[in-house]
């Protein structure tokens, strides 16, 4: 009697654990494939994202690149300016229509070269002979330089009489003292009234 009824118990036993396995097994695989499944997945999309964000940053990249230049502007120390000295002469020769016009760049590299005020010759010119209108024929001397009762200096072309004038202030006139217009008149043309010196500053501030 006892033994019927442990081997019942037993057999129920059985047939309860198996329907335990045979119902919780499944849905444990399930769950385990669904988790791996889901593991593979997310893997294989952040590798893919990966892969893409790879590839946009190079595309990216070489498109950057690719709009810069080879060599990057620096900005110099220096502030380089137009000079507008040769300018400013030009347009006071071409206002009273003086046959100096295309040497006024050349006035203004005299003027450096013995370091002298680029207004200075053409003021003087202004004031000798209207600009060089008004002087001895054939001599290009527009500065009365070297003129006197004995005869009147000569030079070959305006650029050397733009250079030997230029150079004459500067060595007798500008290094000796002479560096204004009242003191230069004192030498030039020692027998003006004033005239001359107020000419040639008047000159001189028109070009400023």
């Amino acid at each position: 009697m006892g033994n019927s009824k442990e081997n019942s118990f037993s057999f129920w036993k059985n047939i309860i654990l198996a329907i335990v396995f045979f119902s919780v097994t499944p849905l444990t695989l399930g769950a385990s494939l669904y988790s791996l499944l889901s593991f593979n997945n997310n893997k294989l999309e952040s590798q893919n994202l990966k892969l893409i964000n790879r590839d946009t940053t190079t595309v990216l990249g070489a498109r950057i690149y690719a709009s810069l230049p080879i060599d990057f502007p620096s900005i110099s120390e220096k502030v380089q300016s137009s000079d507008a000295r040769p300018e400013i002469i030009k347009n006071y020769l071409l206002r009273y229509k003086s046959p100096l016009v295309s040497f006024a760049g050349y006035i203004v590299q005299a003027a450096d070269e013995f370091n002298i005020d680029y207004r200075l010759t053409t003021a003087i010119a202004q004031q000798e002979s209207n600009l060089c209108k008004i002087i001895p024929p054939n001599t290009y001397n527009c500065w009365g330089w070297g003129i006197h009762s004995e005869g009147t200096l000569g030079f070959s072309s305006y650029e050397e009489g733009i250079r030997a004038v230029t150079m004459g202030l500067a060595q007798n006139y500008i290094a000796l003292g002479f560096d204004t217009p009242e003191k230069i008149m004192s030498k030039y043309t020692p027998l003006s009234n004033g005239s001359w010196a107020k000419g040639v500053e008047q000159f001189l501030n028109e070009m400023e």
